[in-house]
């Protein structure tokens, strides 16, 4: 059993720690919200009044925050985590943020005699529930060999892909990957209602054939039935690929097609569905040809 200390009680950031106290650990949790706080002890979790508290005397610290700056100001700000860090304890970022950030904490972390790992995680919503999360780890492999079984609580697959930073580096890919397939379906489903097709049985062939994907698995029913609720919430999305943007240009390589997508979930943001699932782009394709929501 480990002592966990587990800041970020969101969408994702809950189950992993309700998957991390049914294996046994000892689970402190605090997130910065209200409702996540409540929904966290509704779900049985003890919760912390502050990320000291949830930190102090822990030999693992967890984050599953928002973006960039929300991880350097818990991780190194006043009264943040590496405040409280004890002696021997690690810490373990499992947010999406800018790869260089992760390598600034990672750095501060380190030089203050704790391990630290990025460990960004794909799977969304429903994976972090039935913990089959692929967990992308950057860091000294042998941090990730002492604190693996923890991740493989939540992790269908946990590899290490090199030094620190290099964990948002591959989520950043992942997250180009993700949106283009999306966009893939939004414009399938826009063609399909557009030639009369029925549009659940054209997507049962096209998932079984090449065209098939974990995006359409797990996007195809929500989109069928214009249930656009977050899993992954479209801002979020926007965000992650604001960083693929800002990565690809300092490394000075054209990525076109990631480039588009990138405006059109911004314009998904911009109409007001920011909070919508990252599937709205399925909105916004029917939109853009005069229907529903034009």
């Amino acid at each position: 059993m480990t002592t966990i200390g587990f800041v970020g009680l969101g969408v994702m950031g809950r189950p992993m720690a309700e998957h991390l106290a049914a294996a046994g650990h000892d689970v402190t949790g605090f997130s910065r919200g209200d409702a996540s706080r409540s929904a966290a002890r509704d779900a049985g979790l003890r919760v912390a009044d502050s990320v000291a508290e949830a930190v102090t005397g822990a030999e693992l610290v967890i984050t599953v925050l928002p973006d960039s700056p929300d991880v350097e100001s818990v991780a190194l700000g006043t009264d943040g985590i590496l405040a409280h860090l004890a002696d021997g304890a690690d810490y373990i970022d499992l947010s999406t943020i800018r790869p260089e950030t992760a390598r600034d904490v990672a750095t501060a972390v380190i030089e203050a005699g704790h391990g630290a790992l990025d460990a960004p995680v794909s799977g969304g919503e429903a994976g972090a529930r039935e913990g089959t999360l692929s967990v992308m780890v950057g860091g000294e492999s042998s941090t990730l060999e002492r604190w693996r079984s923890v991740l493989e609580t939540f992790g269908a697959s946990v590899v290490h892909v090199g030094p620190s930073g290099s964990g948002q580096v591959v989520k950043a890919a992942n997250q180009l990957v993700v949106a283009l397939h999306l966009q893939a379906l939004a414009e399938a489903v826009v063609f399909l209602e557009a030639q009369g097709v029925d549009v659940e049985t054209a997507l049962s062939v096209i998932r079984k054939g090449l065209g098939g994907s974990t995006v359409l698995e797990r996007k195809t029913d929500s989109v069928l039935a214009d249930d656009f609720r977050a899993g992954f919430r479209s801002e979020l999305h926007a965000k992650d690929l604001a960083i693929v943007e800002m990565t690809s240009r300092t490394a000075g390589v054209g990525l076109p097609a990631t480039g588009l997508v990138a405006q059109l979930l911004r314009s998904v943001v911009a109409r007001g569905q920011g909070g919508s699932d990252h599937s709205a782009l399925v909105e916004l394709a029917r939109s853009m040809n005069g229907g529903a929501g034009a």
